[in-house]
């Protein structure tokens, strides 16, 4: 590090669980953050203000009115621009030293096999089960951590899946694709402005701890926040040993 980097993170450098060591390691660090709305905005701007080396965000959609009472990384000026794109700018305002790399395609199964392979951490920050899944696959396939949150009106949730943890689930483990479960969007069902902040905040802080080798991660446990009465409950989520996707089988294990 040089000296304006020294300074620039100091109180990184000064807590005796990261200290120099630890802020190279987030200098190196190649991350991925899929999704740039209300979950991807702080999980950006607080990954790139930590100094990650570099960050590729995947997001096909544009900035419109309706993202603006959430979407802490765009502005009025950005209305029409790639959640991206804007996201990028956002974060060359706070640490221009960042490589942010915008892709503003659909996180399809193919680029999703291409990017997660180079990245050394994942984060899920979109909003539709489909595209949860497959992120899930490819990472189950290159053996990549996983931080993942989700927000919908006033309930949060957030864990961490990790293949190169022998008894961490996926996320196919906990939300299996045959499960039925009910798409609900924000479009539809609303969502409390500060609660995709707090979750993506949450997120943030669990990559960061993985990348630096600090504390204990949220692996194995959901962690679930009713905003309605700011209450956070943790419940324990085992692995399936049938899981389709991680468990035994053809191109598994």
């Amino acid at each position: 590090m040089n000296d304006e980097q020294l300074l620039r993170y100091s109180r990184h450098i000064l807590l005796d669980e990261l200290g120099i060591e630890g802020q190279e390691r987030l200098l190196a660090a190649r991350v991925l953050v899929i999704g740039a709305g209300g979950l991807g905005s702080p999980v950006a701007l607080y990954l790139g203000s930590a100094g990650v080396g570099q960050i590729t965000i995947v997001d096909p959609d544009r900035v419109d009115a309706t993202n603006l009472q959430r979407q802490i990384a765009h502005n009025l000026a950005r209305i029409g621009e790639f959640k991206a794109v804007s996201a990028m700018h956002s974060i060359a305002a706070i640490n221009p030293d960042v490589k942010v790399v915008p892709v503003t395609q659909r996180a399809d199964a193919a680029l999703l096999d291409t990017l997660v392979a180079d990245a050394d951490l994942v984060l899920d920050c979109t909003d539709n089960f489909a595209t949860r899944h497959a992120i899930n696959r490819a990472c189950v396939t290159h053996r990549k951590p996983l931080v993942s949150g989700a927000a919908i009106r006033f309930d949060g949730q957030i864990t961490v899946y990790d293949m190169r943890d022998a008894q961490s689930p996926c996320y196919a483990c906990i939300f299996p694709e045959s499960g039925h479960l009910e798409e609900t969007q924000c479009a539809t069902m609303g969502v409390f402005a500060p609660l995709v902040g707090i979750i993506g905040t949450v997120q943030a802080a669990e990559a960061l701890k993985l990348l630096c080798g600090v504390g204990r991660p949220l692996t194995g446990r959901l962690l679930m926040l009713d905003g309605r009465s700011m209450e956070w409950n943790e419940m324990s989520v085992a692995k399936d040993a049938h899981c389709p996707v991680c468990g035994p089988g053809p191109g598994h294990g």
